[in-house]
């Protein structure tokens, strides 16, 4: 990996371009733009371009982050209805 490279760090799927590399105790890290954090590169995994928005969340707008939260939870209830739908079979 390398500055400028999209980089997704894998425990919470935060993805950003990553703007600085440095060493530090035999480690290396990563700064991603959009958390302006610094991440172990052995955490991270190679990131698509469809899944990095330039803007963090805290750059975002209440308005914003209220409907994406809202999309998820529909998204959510989707999955619950149609789970709810699968019967088990077997049985005793």
């Amino acid at each position: 990996m390398k500055v400028g490279d999209l980089a997704k760090y894998r425990n919470t799927g935060s993805v950003g371009k990553i703007e600085d590399i440095k060493e530090e105790e035999g480690r290396t890290w990563a700064l991603l733009d959009t958390t302006n954090l610094y991440y172990d590169v052995s955490t991270l995994v190679p990131a698509k371009p469809e899944e990095y928005r330039k803007e963090s969340t805290r750059d975002r707008s209440l308005e914003d982050q209220l409907e994406e939260v809202n999309r998820l939870r529909e998204q959510i209830e989707d999955i619950q209805a149609k789970a709810s739908q699968i019967t088990p079979s077997g049985g005793g």
